[in-house]
């Protein structure tokens, strides 16, 4: 072999080396073969307003962290959930968030629930680059949170459209009153609303807000009953929601209402009484499976299923999906998610993400108060 010939091999051996090493610094890292369980923290409102929401998302979620551990785990490792309660405010959320990434190490955070939980804590979650997917927040300002901010529930911008076609058009309503939580979601949908509803050719009569806190809304209501509305949109978490319509009745204030989401609670309905007869109110259309609702029946001795608890199992077992491909690595996640489809779950038939982290798409139903028990309308 003459020195020309093994100067070209030599040359094509190291361009093979480099090519190679070039190729595995791109794969993904290889499965480690440690046991370590890796940790998802979890975020919604365990106690407080919205627990009975927060409650039923986490049973889908160890639903799902018991399906994705039979199952063999990540790669041969357990997944691991720490639940933490941000009890539907920034506050305890903020506490919970900066526990699960500063103490417990998490690379990804299931959650919160409220939009206020997770717009709390989106600026530590950059800043540390911890992935975050919320399976319920929708406040339209979540839109620009970040690179690593994800949702697999949609954004307002569609449900506040959606309520202002049906008062409309449907209901055939033309001056609607609102009440609205001051909250990122409580304010966010009240903006779509009262901007789509001037749009279709109706009138917003009167805006009252109230802290999240208040249980005495006879203020606000007296001052849209002034208004004469033949509508009341009335946008309220459970513990306010519960004396508010109570508060209507009293106050005769007999026009159709129509509420938000967070209505899809069973425990508003159960305490309001006949006070809540007729009162609708939109929510996403999710079609869970019956093995989905038999496991949520057995774990909760309950048929309840409510807002946001199919996102959140989707969430979970979406994740487990990403994590198979990425380990538990903040940015990886965040990269491999923004390429995700994730198909065959309970809450859509389909879940991707666009350019800003939010769910493609979103169909809504309403949902009317017939003896207690919210029922589909047709």
């Amino acid at each position: 072999m003459n020195s020309t010939v093994k100067v070209i091999l030599g040359v094509i051996i190291v361009v093979l080396i480099i090519w190679g090493l070039a190729a595995w610094l791109k794969s993904p890292v290889a499965p480690s073969t440690t046991a370590e369980p890796i940790k998802i923290g979890f975020i919604g409102p365990l106690t407080g307003d919205a627990a009975n929401i927060g409650q039923n998302a986490k049973a889908a979620v160890e639903i799902a962290v018991s399906e994705v551990n039979v199952a063999g785990g990540i790669n041969g490792r357990p997944l691991e959930v720490i639940y933490e309660d941000g009890k539907c405010n920034g506050k305890d959320a903020a506490n919970a968030a900066n526990k699960l990434i500063n103490i417990d190490k998490t690379p990804i955070i299931l959650g919160g629930a409220c939009s206020s939980e997770t717009s709390s804590f989106t600026g530590l979650a950059e800043q540390t680059k911890t992935a975050v997917l919320s399976y319920c927040s929708s406040a339209p300002t979540i839109t620009a949170a970040g690179d690593y901010i994800f949702r697999d529930y949609p954004s307002d911008t569609f449900q506040g459209a959606f309520a202002a076609n049906y008062i409309k058009n449907v209901l055939q309503k033309t001056k609607v009153g609102v009440l609205y939580v001051k909250s990122d979601w409580g304010s966010g949908i009240k903006d779509v609303f009262a901007t789509e509803f001037k749009k279709l050719g109706g009138t917003v009569v009167a805006e009252e807000g109230y802290e999240q806190t208040a249980r005495d809304l006879r203020t606000n209501l007296s001052k849209i009953k002034v208004a004469n509305p033949d509508a009341l949109y009335f946008l309220g978490y459970t513990e306010a929601t519960i004396p508010g319509v109570k508060q209507a009745q009293e106050l005769k204030i007999s026009v159709p209402i129509f509420g938000g989401d967070a209505w899809d609670d069973s425990k508003i309905w159960t305490e309001v009484g006949a006070a809540g007869e007729g009162a609708m109110y939109s929510v996403v259309s999710a079609k869970p499976s019956s093995v989905f609702k038999d496991n949520m029946r057995s774990k909760i001795n309950s048929d309840e299923i409510a807002v946001c608890t199919p996102t959140a199992y989707d969430g979970l077992k979406l994740l487990a999906q990403v994590l198979l491909k990425t380990g538990p690595d903040g940015t990886a996640i965040k990269n491999e998610l923004y390429r995700t489809v994730y198909r065959g779950g309970v809450s859509a038939d389909e879940i991707k993400f666009d350019q800003n982290g939010d769910l493609i798409g979103a169909n809504y139903i309403v949902k009317k108060i017939i003896n207690n028990v919210a029922t589909e309308v047709k």
